[in-house]
């Protein structure tokens, strides 16, 4: 059975068949059920987690910083897409001559973490 339908867009007129549909029975959905493990099983799945240390954070903040300096000042991206002023730029450029050696001192003069 195809039932008959009309819709009107803008003063155009269009018809189309929709087919009758109609299920027979509700869908299921079969659910898996989780198996019960013993704690101490040897198949269990080992946790990775990923360590990083605060002096590794640290350190890579510092070099963004440092990094940012050197793109505001030599790239000229930003003033030239406004925003910052050509002054400021060349601004940037002066201090990332301080910025720069200064952030490198403390990369490396940060504490290194030993191992255990």
């Amino acid at each position: 059975m195809l039932m008959q339908q009309s819709a009107s867009f803008c003063g155009a007129k269009a018809s189309f068949s929709l087919p009758n549909l109609t299920l027979r029975k509700p869908a299921t959905v079969p659910l898996a059920k989780k198996r019960d493990l013993p704690e101490n099983s040897p198949t269990e799945q080992p946790n990775f987690s990923l360590k990083i240390s605060n002096t590794f954070l640290a350190q890579s903040a510092i070099a963004v910083f440092s990094l940012g300096f050197i793109d505001a000042g030599y790239s000229g991206d930003w003033s030239r897409i406004g925003v910052i002023s050509k002054e400021n730029e060349d601004l940037l450029k002066a201090a990332a001559f301080v910025v720069v050696p200064l952030c490198l001192f403390l990369i490396f003069s940060l504490p290194k973490e030993s191992e255990d």
